[in-house]
């Protein structure tokens, strides 16, 4: 990593969709229209804002908790691709050092999971039943960065298959606590039950959403519930199903019709006008450093590149209330040969990444 020094940035620079620059300088970490006096060290091509990943997991593996290296190891290689916001939704991990490192991406923590008892994966969440939720939901908005996240659904062992995990009182009240605390709310779900209790509750977001269906989305677009898709994670659905075939065909047979359907659902919601936004869900089974594939997903569920471009840079850091491309935002940039919005593929191969104003690779 070098010293920080003033940076001018050249070529073309995407403040916007349509909104494209000649140069901008960075100094002292912020990002300037204005032009300096003294030298600066030139960096050319085409800029975006440093790529957002909303549904991501640092301190987390597949098994739970990690030790600060391996957090390390998992924030650099988002970086490195070019990720420079995360929102981490859900870790049992501190990693608020990471705050005092300036080379590594900026987090919103959305707290620990809070799930139904048995009903996630071990040592993941906060295992409590409905009367305990609204004091834990409480807990965790103190605790993050302004957002909270349920699991709104898993299998139920005793049903074979995917139902929702909270009554509505329940999810009403405690998503009423949560806003008046200033958070968000957001859920994991992937069936379709728990959507219109969770949406007519308040909600604020649902990950994955793979449930969605012709009766559903209307209601997401009536209330800008945002969506985010993580569909390099849908992908693992068959290799789920399979390894549940013979305990629990209902649900092996429930998760292949949501997998074969993920790019309709995507695309219908999209049209109707439901914000949609980048996410990997890396951090639990899946590597981290996915989110241009993640673009690419998008792209292939039918979203135009531009606003798939937008869903991971300009849309996504205005959804979550973080500057762009702005005179005195964080230099936190990535800088690319190829224009992104006429090849979403372009953003697998950063040239650059710059980090409050520091330029890492």
């Amino acid at each position: 990593m070098s010293d920080r020094v003033v940076l001018h940035v050249k070529g073309r620079v995407l403040v916007g969709p349509e909104d494209v620059r000649d140069e901008l300088w960075c100094v002292d970490g912020r990002i300037t229209f204005t032009r300096p006096s003294g030298e600066a060290l030139e960096v050319r091509g085409w800029v975006l804002p440093g790529l957002v990943d909303a549904h991501c997991h640092v301190g987390l593996d597949g098994h739970g908790p990690v030790d600060d290296a391996t957090s390390e190891k998992q924030a650099l290689t988002d970086r490195d691709a070019g990720t420079l916001l995360i929102r981490d939704a859900g870790s049992p991990s501190d990693t608020r050092w990471i705050d005092d490192r300036e080379d590594l991406p900026k987090i919103i923590r959305a707290g620990r999971h809070i799930a139904r008892t048995r009903r996630y994966i071990r040592n993941y969440a906060h295992e409590i039943e409905p009367p305990e939720l609204v004091e834990y939901v409480g807990r965790e908005a103190r605790r993050g960065d302004g957002w909270v996240k349920l699991v709104g659904d898993w299998i139920d062992r005793d049903a074979g298959d995917l139902t929702a995990c909270w009554p509505r009182a329940e999810v009403e009240a405690a998503i009423a606590e949560a806003h008046r605390l200033g958070a968000r709310v957001t859920a994991h779900c992937f069936a379709e039950d728990s959507l219109r209790d969770l949406v007519e509750a308040g909600i604020d977001c649902i990950e994955h959403a793979t449930g969605l269906t012709e009766d559903t989305i209307p209601l997401f677009a009536e209330r800008g519930v945002a969506i985010v898709p993580t569909l390099v994670n849908i992908a693992t659905f068959p290799r789920l199903a399979d390894g549940g075939e013979s305990k629990f065909p209902r649900w092996s047979a429930h998760m292949r019709r949501l997998y074969e359907r993920r790019y309709d659902t995507v695309r219908s919601a999209y049209d109707a006008g439901v914000p949609v936004f980048v996410g990997t869900d890396a951090g639990g089974s899946l590597a981290h450093g996915l989110v241009a594939s993640e673009v690419e997903e998008l792209v292939k569920a039918g979203i135009p590149p531009v606003e798939a471009l937008s869903a991971t840079t300009w849309g996504a850091r205005s959804w979550l209330g973080r500057p762009s491309l702005e005179e005195g935002a964080p230099a936190d940039l990535v800088v690319y040969d190829e224009d992104p919005r006429a090849d979403v593929r372009a953003l697998a191969a950063p040239r650059r990444v710059v980090v409050d104003g520091r330029v890492i690779g």
